[in-house]
C-alpha cells in the first residue's frame, strides 16, 4: 500500500476517498440494522450526507477525461444525487419498498461497483492499494 499517493492528492480527492470508504461501512451497517429503528434512521441520514459529499467532490476531480474535463463517473454522480433524493422521498412518503430498493441499488452501483472499478490498473486507487 502506498499512502503517499493519498497524502499528495488534492483535498477534493482526499475527501472523496475518505467519505466513500466511510459510506461503504455505514451502508453495510444499514443493510444489517433492523429497519425503521432510530439507529437505522440516524445511520441513513449520515450515509446520505456522506454520499452527497462523495458525489459533489467528484465534480472537482478530473483525472479521467472523456468529454472535455468530464467522464462517465460524473454522470454517475448526477444519477447518485437523483437516486438519493428519490430514496429519501420514498421513505418520507412511507413507500418503504421503493426506499429499500432505491437505496440498496444506490449502495451497490455508487459505492461497490464504482469502488471496484477504481481498483483497475492505471487508476489512482490501484496504485495506492497495490503499488
Amino acid at each position: 500500500m502506498n499512502a503517499d499517493i493519498f497524502w499528495q492528492a488534492s483535498f477534493a480527492i482526499q475527501m472523496h476517498i475518505t467519505l466513500a470508504l466511510a459510506a461503504v461501512m455505514v451502508g453495510a451497517l444499514q443493510l444489517i440494522l433492523p429497519k425503521g429503528t432510530p439507529m437505522h434512521r440516524l445511520a441513513g441520514r449520515v450515509w446520505v450526507l456522506f454520499l452527497v459529499v462523495v458525489a459533489l467532490t467528484s465534480f472537482f476531480i478530473h483525472k479521467l477525461q472523456v468529454w472535455g474535463m468530464w467522464s462517465p463517473i460524473h454522470g454517475l454522480s448526477i444519477f447518485t444525487l437523483i437516486m438519493l433524493w428519490v430514496g429519501v422521498r420514498a421513505a418520507r412518503a412511507g413507500n418503504y419498498r421503493a426506499h429499500a430498493i432505491t437505496m440498496s441499488a444506490t449502495y451497490f452501483f455508487a459505492l461497490v461497483l464504482t469502488g471496484a472499478l477504481t481498483l483497475l490498473p492505471g487508476r489512482m486507487m490501484h496504485e495506492m492499494v497495490f503499488g
